[in-house]
């Protein structure tokens, strides 16, 4: 009783206190969400579960000063079945996906990797629902760096990555043709490089003409030449209109 009049609004109750610093017990807050694991200095510390009341949500894994942080899983419960399906199982900080996790999408999208502050950074791996797998590094929720997607058709992209987008040097490799592009990219779009036969004699729909040996005494040159002009044009101010 003494423990229900000096702890209002939530309602508590002793599930297997022990001696220590980090009792168990469970609580029912005033919204209605239960927590059920350790205390340290009237805060969730320790390991414990938390199921909110209208969500029916689950977070079973470890805290620290009152918010999820370590490792721990966070569930929902499915509509209809009343079944629950993992939704992020992995590291936490401060109440926040931090370190190592997967996230499970409701498209059946799933992301493994690394994560910083809710969002995907670094190094890590997204398969998606339509069988296509993207791995390599990711910064502030979007592919950015070096990685590799290929696709559920067969074809891959290996390069440079920004925002979400082809950009910088990058191969694309078309699986169907067997032809490989390698060249330059920006915001997706192939700018210039070459394109050749690749890996296949027989690809499933060859081009009508194969592809000619370039005579070039440099290939290299030419391409580093343009690549070095296309950068000069797009750091060039723009002209001003006469007023």
């Amino acid at each position: 009783n003494n423990i229900l009049k000096k702890t209002p609004p939530s309602v508590v109750e002793s599930e297997s206190q022990t001696c220590g610093p980090q009792p168990r017990y469970t609580t029912f807050s005033a919204n209605g969400t239960k927590y059920t694991g350790e205390w340290q200095e009237n805060k969730k510390h320790g390991k414990g579960t938390q199921i909110w009341k209208h969500s029916h949500a689950v977070y079973d894994g470890e805290w620290k000063c009152g918010k999820p942080d370590g490792f721990g899983t966070y569930s929902v419960q499915l509509p209809k079945t009343n079944a629950y399906k993992k939704k992020y199982c992995g590291e936490w900080k401060n109440g926040m996906k931090h370190g190592f996790g997967t996230l499970f999408y409701k498209t059946s999208d799933k992301y493994e990797g690394q994560w910083r502050e809710n969002q995907r950074n670094g190094a890590g791996m997204m398969h998606y629902a339509n069988g296509d797998i993207y791995e390599g590094e990711w910064m502030n929720d979007k592919i950015h760096g070096q990685g590799t997607l290929r696709l559920a058709n067969g074809d891959w992209y290996e390069g440079s990555w920004k925002d979400g987008k082809k950009n910088g040097n990058g191969k694309f490799y078309y699986s169907a043709k067997g032809q490989l592009y390698d060249g330059f990219w920006v915001d997706g779009a192939p700018k210039f490089g070459t394109l050749s036969d690749f890996g296949k004699d027989e690809p499933p729909t060859p081009p009508e003409y194969r592809i000619p040996t370039l005579q070039l005494v440099d290939m290299q040159m030419v391409l580093e030449d343009a690549r070095s002009a296309f950068k000069k044009k797009c750091q060039e101010p723009h002209a001003h209109s006469a007023t």
